[in-house]
């Protein structure tokens, strides 16, 4: 039996939901797991209702892949997210009020102290490269650094990533949330941001929020 089946099975249920949440249309955006030395990835050019376990790739992290299944053109933005974070799931999509924002080159400043929960005082946006390109994942893990686990893409999308398919698409989700929510406050006004002393205040808040206590 493939161990890997479950994990190609999840990439296929968090690429459905992202059409239902929203985050993605047609065929755009891409998902991935980290695999052993490599990772599994969504084909391209095929809309996530119509995808199947066999057509999810197994590729390295150079770019190579096995099976008659072509990989994300996106690929080298997930690969160079592993080869440099401890990620172990990277989801890219476009949600309109990231993509609105993207477009703008602008950051998502400390608007709401939920901003801190991507972790810095703001959400980046990486500087604009062509899709499919080399350059572009250098741009995002340049944008993603060592602390932040989400960034826009100029006059693109977005990237996030987790421990799991789970925490990415959640994180996908939030960030399309706090984008909506900023480009509504801008639209009323200037928002009032946020101090740098009560983001430190925010963030040492933040490390226990939301969990419970584990057995």
């Amino acid at each position: 039996m493939d161990d890997s089946k479950g994990q190609k099975e999840a990439l296929i249920a968090a690429s459905r939901k992202s059409v239902a949440l929203g985050l993605n249309s047609g065929t755009v955006g891409n998902f991935s797991l980290r695999h052993g030395t490599g990772m599994l990835i969504t084909p391209t050019g095929i809309p996530p209702e119509e995808l199947t376990v066999e057509q999810i790739v197994e590729m390295s992290f150079d770019g190579t892949w096995q099976g008659r299944w072509r990989p994300s053109s996106e690929w080298a933005i997930h690969a160079r997210v592993y080869e440099t974070t401890v990620a172990g799931a990277v989801v890219h999509a476009h949600p309109d009020h990231c993509v609105a924002l993207a477009a703008l080159r602008r950051s998502i400043p400390p608007f709401h102290y939920m901003v801190a929960g991507f972790g810095g005082d703001e959400i980046p946006c990486a500087d604009y490269a062509c899709f499919g390109s080399p350059e572009l994942s250098e741009t995002i893990v340049r944008a993603l650094g060592r602390t932040y686990s989400a960034c826009l893409m100029a006059n693109h999308g977005i990237v996030t990533i987790g421990d799991d398919l789970a925490s990415a698409l959640n994180r996908a989700a939030k960030l399309e949330t706090l984008a909506r929510q900023y480009v509504l406050a801008k639209a009323a006004g200037e928002p009032v941001l946020l101090t740098q002393d009560e983001m430190t205040h925010v963030h040492a808040r933040y490390r226990g929020y939301g969990q419970q206590p584990r057995s």
